[in-house]
């Protein structure tokens, strides 16, 4: 029966260190060593290998104390990629360690002085002399490659306090062991289950397009009110391009340009940005801006309407401020409140954000019906196709799944409710940001995950956490597909060309 990891280590003392991963071999010192190691090895019927000790630092960035943990290891041969580097740099993470995600070099020799500074130009963040040789040992099992930076440029080995620099080292690898025991127990083959659709919608497509547009035409700064979706990825982007980002339209410069994001704003920000004189651009998605026509038609005709939402949301915020003496928000959580009085219960009617869960807002309408016999509703499903589609995708695939994981920030509407969504299905589910927030403890006994990312996530985040998940073994992917989206919304004529 194969066992979790078994970690390869040059020194005894780093041995020693690690002996709360669990099954070590001390390799010793030099490549030489390192190759006769490896070869042993490759016969140990661990799961996973990893490679830790210490290491010289080639950064002037890192400090004695701090992990380096290898995305390759480089030496005489070709590099040998380290995929689940970023999964377990931010476990050492949240285990309050400093982790570096970057290569090692391994060499022949101790490097000093001018060899370390070309060293450090060719990328590599540390040098050691054994890991490119040992990582013979894992074949095509999972590696990981941890090093625990001792000495370094401006921090000598044989220097004043190079002792305490040592004790730091030491610290750190003991600290490391318990998350080399955890990458050994999540490193497994495993099937990996595609929800589509997924990822980016035509409003989402469409808004980033917006602001790209905006700002190869009129230059940086563009300034954006909110985030243009709820996406830190998109906006990180975004920004280092020359977007800036603001909450309120005061602190936009008077005249700029000022682009409206894809959740839509009230009639006052409008004036608001008017009375300014300020270049508006608008990207509200253009089935939001559906529902506030709705709003205020229904509020033109005399209307209470119950506005299916999350309070502070920004597409409520927007829908709200359109008809704000008619409209009564219903939160979609907590539901339909026992007490609610209107004018005339003949002229009731509902609409709802558009990126709900189908089923709460099925719960909150057929109670609202109850109440109210005459109740009237959109002219059509305020809850947009791409909302329907992930959810139903999400569905699909669930209780096939030990786990679920949805891409998708935390401020982000329609990625949560596919969260819960898979919970309702049945299936343990969890929204991860990009790669790095899932934790290794999460997959152990884990043979299907499921994949999906909401609206307003990159289609690249997906490729990165299924590198992510080959680097802890290898993995089957299969897409499930429950529709064919085809859809594509014109943009503003203040950025359409020709």
């Amino acid at each position: 029966m194969t066992e979790g990891v078994v970690v390869l280590a040059p020194l005894g003392i780093e041995a020693a260190l690690l002996g709360r991963a669990g099954r070590v071999r001390r390799t010793g010192i030099g490549p030489a060593r390192a190759r006769r190691a490896a070869a042993a090895a490759r016969a140990d019927p661990a799961r996973a290998v990893a490679i830790a000790g210490f290491c010289g630092a080639l950064d002037r960035g890192l400090a004695p104390g701090d992990l380096v943990v290898a995305t390759e290891v480089r030496g005489d041969g070709p590099p040998r990629p380290c995929p689940a580097a970023p999964l377990l740099a931010a476990e050492l993470r949240r285990a309050g360690l400093r982790a570096h995600l970057g290569p090692i070099l391994s060499t022949t020799r101790i490097l000093r002085g001018a060899e370390r500074a070309r060293a450090r130009d060719v990328g590599a963040l540390a040098v050691d002399m054994e890991s490119a040789w040992l990582a013979a040992a894992a074949g095509d099992r999972p590696l990981a490659v941890v090093r625990a930076v001792v000495d370094g440029p401006g921090h000598e080995l044989v220097r004043p306090g190079a002792g305490l620099d040592a004790l730091r080292a030491a610290r750190s690898l003991w600290r490391a062991a318990p998350v080399l025991a955890r990458f050994g127990r999540a490193a497994a083959p495993r099937r990996v289950l595609l929800a589509a659709p997924r990822s980016f919608c035509a409003g989402v497509e469409r808004a980033i397009e917006i602001v790209e547009r905006a700002l190869e035409e009129h230059g940086p700064p563009v300034y954006v009110r909110k985030q243009i979706v709820h996406n830190v990825h998109v906006v990180r982007d975004l920004e280092r391009r020359g977007a800036v980002f603001v909450d309120e339209l005061a602190a936009v410069p008077p005249g700029a340009v000022v682009v409206f994001s894809a959740h839509g704003v009230s009639p006052q920000v409008r004036a608001e940005a008017a009375g300014r004189g300020l270049r508006v651009i608008d990207a509200t998605c253009p089935l939001v801006a559906k529902v506030h026509a709705e709003a205020r038609r229904f509020a033109r005709a005399g209307y209470t309407i119950f506005l299916i939402g999350h309070e502070g949301h920004e597409e409520v915020e927007g829908t709200s401020g359109e008809a704000p003496e008619a409209i009564r928000l219903i939160d979609a959580d907590e539901g339909v409140p026992a007490l609610l009085d209107v004018p005339d219960p003949r002229r009731v009617a509902f609409l709802s954000q558009t990126t709900l869960a189908v089923e709460d807002v099925a719960r909150v309408v057929e109670e609202l019906r109850r109440r109210f016999p005459d109740l009237s509703g959109p002219g059509s499903d305020d809850i947009c196709y791409a909302t329907q589609n992930r959810q139903d995708a999400v569905r699909a695939i669930a209780p096939s799944c030990d786990l679920l994981l949805v891409v998708g920030s935390g401020n982000s509407s329609n990625s949560n409710r596919l969260v819960e969504v898979a919970e309702r299905a049945g299936c343990r589910a969890r929204l991860i940001d990009d790669e790095e927030d899932i934790e290794l403890g999460w997959l152990e006994g884990v043979r299907t995950v499921g994949l999906t990312a909401g609206a307003s996530a990159p289609g690249s985040l997906i490729e990165r956490v299924l590198a992510a998940l080959r680097g802890l073994g290898r993995i089957e992917v299969e897409e499930r597909v429950v529709a064919h989206e085809a859809v594509r919304f014109t943009l503003p004529l203040e950025v359409r060309r020709g």
